[in-house]
């Protein structure tokens, strides 16, 4: 297997993450410039946003915090040469939860719907964490 083939559904994962800085960053702007906001309502962070400008950030952060573990795993998986096909799928059954998630976060923004996707993505990543752990423990301890 291509070690560089699991890096596909990184890089769609990194373009969702940028997707969501710009719209985020168009909303806020949007935001100050409508004069829903100003600078010294949100200059110390303060939850002070518009409703659609805090679902986009929100959704972004989202992107933010749960995928460093894939980041994580996948330079793992490439640095000890460890990347099959099992673990380019899960990554891509990752990335496709998280766009999922987004598009959900982003749109109509309703649970159940939203923790679907969150919750397909979690138990992903964990399995991909299992894996690897797995691999790295018993196979190449072993000299497997």
């Amino acid at each position: 297997m291509n070690q560089t083939a699991i890096l596909y559904p990184v890089f769609v994962q990194v373009a969702l993450t940028f997707f969501l800085q710009g719209w985020m960053r168009k909303e806020r702007v949007g935001a100050v410039k409508r004069g829903e906001v100003t600078f010294g309502d949100i200059s110390l962070r303060q939850a002070k946003w518009p409703p659609r400008a805090t679902q986009i950030s929100n959704a972004f952060h989202n992107q933010i915090e749960v995928p460093i573990l894939f980041y994580a795993v996948v330079a793992f998986l490439m640095i000890t040469s460890q990347v099959s096909l099992v673990f380019v799928m899960l990554a891509w059954l990752f990335v496709l939860a998280r766009l999922y998630h987004a598009y959900i976060h982003t749109t109509i923004n309703r649970q159940p719907y939203r923790f679907y996707g969150y919750a397909a993505s979690s138990i992903t990543l964990f399995v991909m964490w299992v894996l690897f752990a797995v691999r790295i423990l018993f196979f190449t301890a072993t000299g497997a």
